[in-house]
Formats: C-alpha cells, structure tokens, sequence
C-alpha cells in the first residue's frame, strides 16, 4: 500500500473552480441576452394587449410586423449604407443588422384590429382583445315524481 499526501485545500481549490465557472458561464449567458432587443410585452387595460420592441438602429421601412398562425412576428434587417463601413473586417460587433421575434397570441386577440406605431427606436404593437362567446347556460330539469 502506497502513502498517499493528503492536501486539505484540494477540496477548496476544487470548489474555487467551480465557482469561477459558474459565475463566467452567467456572464456569457447575460452578454448574450443583451445583444438582442428588449422586447416588453404587458396588458393595458382588460382590452388591450402591448407589445414594444426597442430597435434603436432601424428605420421604420426596416421593420416588418406580421400576424401568422395565431402569432405576432416582429422581423427587423437592415443593409450597411456607408460603403466604408463595408469594408471593415470586424473583431467584436455588438451591433445588431437582424431581428426577429414571434409571440403566440391568446384566442381572444382580434387579427383585424392590430395596430403598429414606430417612433424614437420603439416599435409599438397594440393587439386589440375580442370578446370571446360566454358559454351556453344549459338548463337542469328536475325528474318528476309519479
């Protein structure tokens, strides 16, 4: 049998690594999440429901809202204008050229009415809600007794 030399810290410097790894593997997943757009989707009222889109590079002909199997869909691209800017070869772009997003809408969002206004950056998609038809009432009949 061999003698081994216990290290009381191996244990500590395991866990050291396994907390770097945990924290730099959040801060990966948090830059990540940042390139994209915010996107706040809420209720307004009991009528309406609000969808806005941040998009502060992008015209409002670079911006295509859609309603498509039961789902919004907020695309967004747009083409380097300025010929030099073509022409860089790039290390690190946080800039976006592309979007998309698609949110399910619920049963009772009215397609017809839909609106979208694009100001400042901000896309600003207000889905109208219908009413949806109340459930039939079904009368009980009592048995009656002979």
């Amino acid at each position: 049998m061999a003698i081994v030399r216990w290290d009381p810290f191996a244990e500590l410097d395991s866990l050291h690594n396994q907390l770097n790894n945990l924290f730099s593997d959040n801060v990966t997943a948090q830059r990540g999440l940042q390139l994209a757009p915010v996107t706040d989707v809420y209720r307004e009222g009991d009528k309406d429901m609000v969808v806005e889109v941040h998009l502060p590079d992008f015209d409002e002909k670079e911006v295509d809202v859609a309603m498509h199997d039961n789902a919004l869909e907020i695309r967004a691209e747009h083409q380097e204008k300025d010929e030099s800017k073509k022409k860089r070869e790039y290390i690190l772009r946080e800039s976006s050229s592309s979007f998309y997003r698609r949110i399910p809408m619920p049963k009772q969002a009215d397609e017809a009415g839909v609106k979208a206004h694009f100001e400042k950056g901000v896309l600003r998609v207000t889905v109208p809600f219908k009413e949806l038809p109340k459930p039939k009432k079904i009368a009980i009949e009592a048995k009656s007794k002979k």
